[in-house]
């Protein structure tokens, strides 16, 4: 049981610290304090405050809170939450719109697997639904998931794409963001030649790391810098006795965490040190912009270990998915095989995760593809998260995938509504 006390002492630490958050906070807010002039005890309650929803969020999974939308018939329309294919590692889900007729355009988001959960995309979301039936991958937090349901890597999440492509019939339109567009790209060719009639009408690839080397950014390169002995050493762990994965080996969201943070940890601590004097000085809400976006950025999950160890080995080191080499299940897919599908790519100028250069090159690996059914957009100003949820998305890169998948399917559609603007 390697490295099972080193998880239960991380998450002891996690639950310490909200502890002390809370503590500090019931504390300082007795009536009793008001009448003490010290701003040292307001500031200490603020800082208890935040200090405990910080730590609290990183465990629990957010929620979508999308419940309605307004119609073209004056009226706002019910949305639900539906499982539509649920398998152990991930379901496939559905936004279901109550009263509202099929638009045409059934888009199956492919949201990443890489620390944190698929609500991450709740504004891109909330920008299709108007137009679009939408469907996503809601993947499952590896902590919660038995040993007993085996294994789940790379080839796993591929076929598992496959399945839901499957479910969802050929009129499907997939827009695949940020890590799994690799894998979208193989699961699309796997069908071309396994069940052509199962691929989708189009494929678009956001900010992924198609070809890692294309233009090497500090996160896509640190393949090249670790051994996969020291990754396996330093950051696999296992799952504590508190989950029902107790045992599994996992790459713990609360060290992704740490990484994510200390990429920009100055900016962060201003953000948290700001909030703190907002909320003392009574002018934090609790839904402002500062809960808002930490609320999701702190919730974070575990990935399975063999995923984040065959992604930085097979996507990042060995360039299988660059190099149309890529094998599942035994059978080498050959991107070469994508004949009918349309594809394209959009990358953000300012990417400093997934660099222009390396998700265009997709578009060199279908090399059965017609070049009228291939397209590329490069947002000049957007950085990474910009390209899928930010301003960039809706105010110009959202019109041109939905022309994008008009022009390449003969189901009716519903005219495309404008979206609001809005600062990112």
């Amino acid at each position: 049981m390697r490295y099972l006390l080193t998880y239960d002492f991380m998450e002891s630490m996690r639950v310490t610290n909200q502890w002390l958050g809370s503590t500090a906070r019931a504390m300082c807010s007795y009536p009793q304090l008001g009448l003490a002039a010290n701003p040292f005890i307001n500031l200490t309650a603020a800082w208890g405050e935040v200090t405990e929803r910080s730590f609290a969020r990183m465990v629990a999974k957010p929620d979508w809170g999308i419940y309605s939308i307004p119609g073209d018939d004056g009226r706002d329309h019910i949305i639900s939450v539906e499982t539509v294919l649920p398998r152990p590692f991930g379901d496939l889900i559905r936004f279901k719109v109550h009263g509202r007729e099929p638009t045409g355009r059934k888009v199956l988001l492919v949201a990443p697997m890489s620390g944190h959960y698929a609500t991450l995309l709740r504004s891109t979301v909330l920008s299709l639904l108007p137009d679009c039936d939408v469907y996503i991958t809601d993947w499952h937090n590896a902590r919660d998931i038995p040993v007993s349901e085996g294994k789940f890597d790379v080839e796993d999440y591929t076929l598992y794409l496959v399945d839901f492509l499957k479910e969802m019939g050929p009129d499907t339109h997939v827009i695949a963001v940020c890590q799994p567009a690799p894998l979208a790209l193989a699961a699309t060719a796997y069908l071309a030649e396994e069940d052509p009639d199962a691929q989708p009408r189009t494929l678009t690839l956001i900010g992924g790391p198609i070809d890692p080397d294309a233009a090497a950014t500090d996160v896509t390169d640190f393949g090249n810098r670790v051994t996969m002995g020291q990754l396996e050493r330093h950051v696999i762990q296992r799952v504590g006795f508190k989950y029902r994965g107790a045992g599994r080996l996992v790459y713990p969201g609360l060290q992704q965490l740490t990484s994510f943070m200390a990429m920009n940890a100055e900016k962060h601590a201003k953000a948290f040190t700001d909030q703190i004097m907002r909320v003392a000085k009574g002018e934090a809400g609790d839904h402002d912009k500062h809960n808002k976006f930490y609320d999701e950025y702190l919730a974070v999950m575990d990935m399975t270990a063999e995923f984040y160890l065959s992604t930085v080995e097979r996507i990042f080191k060995g360039l299988e998915i660059a190099q149309n080499k890529f094998v599942v299940d035994g059978k080498q897919v050959d991107i070469g095989k994508i004949t009918t599908v349309a594809v394209k790519t959009v990358e953000g100028g300012k990417d400093d995760i997934s660099a222009p250069g390396q998700c265009v090159a997709a578009l060199d690996l279908c090399t059965g593809l017609p070049p009228e059914k291939k397209a590329n957009y490069l947002e000049p100003n957007a950085g990474h998260y910009g390209i899928f949820a930010g301003k960039s998305w809706r105010n110009n890169i959202r019109p041109l995938v939905l022309d994008f998948i008009d022009a390449n399917c003969d189901v009716p559609k519903t005219p495309v509504k404008e979206t609001a603007t809005a600062a990112e």
